[in-house]
């Protein structure tokens, strides 16, 4: 986009009362951010769901003086800037309603015909969840996708050295603009990250630093991956926040197990109880789930275990399953004539147990 375009986008961007979604729609109905602060009063007021007070404030002049600071700031710190119409903008994130108009980025990111997972979970994160998800990156390398995280605490950080240790490109989603760096202890990283990938935000260098900026910033780190994996999260925490919200985005979710005595499993423990997220207890369940592919090379599979004892309910699933291959959990539970809120505890069981696994659009097949 000119210089020009990207001044009157960032004006649009600093109306209050304008999110992404409105500032989308009114762009789709005058052609432009310059079209629609140029555009009279009454006109924008006969757009379906464009009201006074969304356009109250629209007009005032300021806007545009602070988007001209805003855009000295992008210059000068030679920040590249995305717009959502156009071809360099990440193709999941244009599929997403409330995806940022503007995206800024700073490093070596290449998105396009790329595998995107996000790895978020607690800033506490155990001994045992910092070594699933080193084992899970190292055994994700010859697929070689992007790992995502929010550059946080705990797990962010865990998934971001992981990525760079075994040389994957990785992307911070930052809650503030590209002019500050939270926690300040991370700006260690920052080099190192921008050579292997680098950082999104669509914070401007102006926006104070506030808690709800996170879960504003969870919808780009959902947003831009084809599934978020949760490692491990308390009952209550961001990371279920962006697990929701890639679920709305009809996006794939895994959750790792733990036990039920471990608070920091309680999270990931309920995901998959709610059928939220799939079981992800080894790393080849991300990409037989997600369906990767290896160039000559068969795709690695789930090992079925060896003599597993089932009850009669068990059996009847496993059965109707082996003779159709895969059905959907309704199905399963109108043949085999057992009330589905027993079939969905069972496939659980028989997920744990290692003889069924879920597939997308909640579907199980025998392993």
């Amino acid at each position: 986009m000119t210089e020009n375009d990207l001044l009157y986008t960032l004006a649009l961007q600093h109306v209050p009362n304008i999110g992404d979604i409105t500032a989308k729609r009114l762009i789709a109905h005058c052609g432009s951010a310059e079209a629609v602060l140029k555009e009279k009063k009454q006109n924008l007021l006969k757009i379906d769901g464009i009201g006074s007070v969304t356009v109250s404030d629209l007009f005032k002049t300021h806007h545009l003086k602070e988007a001209e600071l805003e855009l000295e700031f992008i210059k000068s710190n030679r920040i590249k800037v995305l717009y959502f119409q156009e071809s360099d903008y990440p193709e999941r994130l244009k599929h997403c309603i409330d995806g940022p108009i503007l995206l800024f980025q700073a490093g070596n990111i290449d998105v396009q015909n790329q595998r995107i997972i996000s790895i978020v979970g607690t800033r506490k994160i155990t001994t045992s969840g910092i070594a699933f998800c080193e084992s899970l990156i190292e055994q994700l390398v010859p697929y070689n996708p992007i790992i995502v995280s929010g550059f946080a605490y705990g797990t962010d950080i865990t998934a971001h050295k992981a990525a760079m240790k075994n040389n994957l490109q990785t992307i911070g989603c930052l809650a503030h603009g590209l002019n500050q760096i939270y926690p300040k202890v991370h700006k260690k990283y920052m080099v190192e990250v921008e050579k292997n990938g680098g950082f999104f935000t669509d914070f401007w260098s102006t926006d104070k630093f506030d808690r709800n900026n996170f879960l504003k910033r969870n919808r780009v780190i959902a947003g831009l991956s084809e599934a978020t994996i949760v490692i491990e999260s308390a009952e209550k925490g961001g990371s279920l926040v962006t697990a929701d919200i890639a679920n709305s985005y009809n996006r794939e979710v895994f959750a790792v197990p733990g036990r039920t005595t471990d608070s920091q499993s309680t999270g990931c423990n309920n995901l998959i109880k709610q059928q939220k997220a799939h079981m992800l207890t080894v790393p080849a369940d991300i990409p037989y789930i997600l369906n990767w592919e290896l160039e000559g090379k068969e795709k690695p599979g789930v090992q079925k275990q060896l003599f597993v004892e089932l009850d009669d309910t068990e059996k009847t699933i496993y059965n109707f399953l082996k003779e159709n291959e895969k059905e959907q959990l309704d199905m399963i539970a109108i043949n085999c004539q057992i009330p589905i809120f027993k079939v969905a505890s069972v496939l659980l069981n028989m997920e744990l147990k290692g003889v069924v696994r879920p597939l997308p659009g909640k579907m199980f097949e025998v392993v």
